[in-house]
This record gives C-alpha cells, sequence and structure tokens, in this order.
C-alpha cells in the first residue's frame, strides 16, 4: 500500500511539473475540494438509513460514492454519466449514490433515471463527516478504504474525467 501512496505521490508531483512549461508560466491553481480533506486517510462509513437501489457488493474494488441531492442541477447533470461508468467499470468500481433526502423524495424523481445504486441519509452522516460545503461531491475509495480522490467532479481543471478515473483505478 505504502508503494501505491508513493507511486500516487510521484504521480501528482510529475503531473504539477509538466503543467508548468516556459520561464513566465504561471503554477496550477490549488484544487479547492469544498469539504474537509481526506485524500489519503482511511474512507469513514457510509451510514446508510435505506436503499432506493439495492446495496452492491464492494469487495475488491473502488467505490464511487456521490453525494448530492433531487434540487441539485449539477448533480443531476452528472447522473448519466454516472450511469454510463456503473457499466463500463462495473468490473472494477462500485457507484453509490448517497442523498439526504427522504426516500419518497428521490423515488419522486423521475429523470434521468438512476441506474446504480443509491441510499439516503435523512441525517446527513457522511456529509457531516466530510464537512461537505457544496454538491455534488464526489470521493472514490480504493479496495483498501482509503480515499484516493475527492472533490466537485466538475471543478474546471479539476474534473474527474473518464482518463482520471482510469488511471486511478490502473493502479490497483
Amino acid at each position: 500500500m505504502l508503494n501505491k501512496i508513493i507511486i500516487l505521490f510521484l504521480f501528482i508531483v510529475g503531473l504539477s511539473i509538466a503543467s508548468v512549461s516556459g520561464q513566465n508560466a504561471q503554477p496550477k491553481a490549488k484544487k479547492q475540494i469544498y469539504a474537509k480533506n481526506f485524500i489519503g486517510k482511511k474512507a469513514p462509513d457510509l451510514n446508510i438509513e435505506g436503499w432506493i437501489i439495492k446495496a452492491p457488493k464492494t469487495e475488491g474494488k473502488f467505490i464511487l460514492v456521490d453525494l448530492w441531492a433531487t434540487w441539485c442541477g449539477p448533480c443531476r447533470r452528472g447522473i448519466p454519466e454516472l450511469n454510463e461508468w456503473h457499466h463500463k467499470y462495473a468490473d472494477k468500481l462500485v457507484i453509490i449514490g448517497i442523498s439526504n433526502e427522504n426516500k419518497e423524495k428521490i423515488l419522486g424523481m423521475k429523470t434521468p433515471v438512476l441506474e446504480y445504486a443509491n441510499g439516503y441519509d435523512t441525517q446527513g452522516f457522511l456529509k457531516k463527516t466530510l464537512q461537505v460545503r457544496g454538491i455534488p461531491h464526489v470521493i472514490l475509495i480504493n479496495p483498501e478504504g482509503v480515499i484516493v480522490w475527492q472533490g466537485f467532479p466538475k471543478l474546471p481543471g479539476f474534473e474527474l474525467t473518464p482518463e482520471v478515473l482510469e488511471n486511478l483505478i490502473a493502479w490497483n
């Protein structure tokens, strides 16, 4: 595991160095997470009150947790891409959506259709634990239970793209 952390560190340092070209280049802006930074730390328990779409088997897989809400436009716009990833990476990745809305509110959302595991946590346990200040908020947990990516998935310059996801999953 220490080797994976060292490789991740070297990869990030390499990306930082590669992004600066020429004498007058400005360093890349620091990523704003809008939550407490848990990258490299053990993921908190996914304390889910109930399931809208049944709990997935997560053993040996990466887990992408999407904190979202039915009223959140960016959250809803991200659902089709999460559906796609749910099918494309099913052998290595489990996607779990968690809303702090009640079951009826989530079931009342007819579009977009959720195709991956979804639960509700009306007490906002995970959101409070991560100190999330804005949604959608995504954490990517490796099979060892450590958070390897965290943040707003469409933050310009720091998007969680298929390429980023594939690179993170490939290290396992």
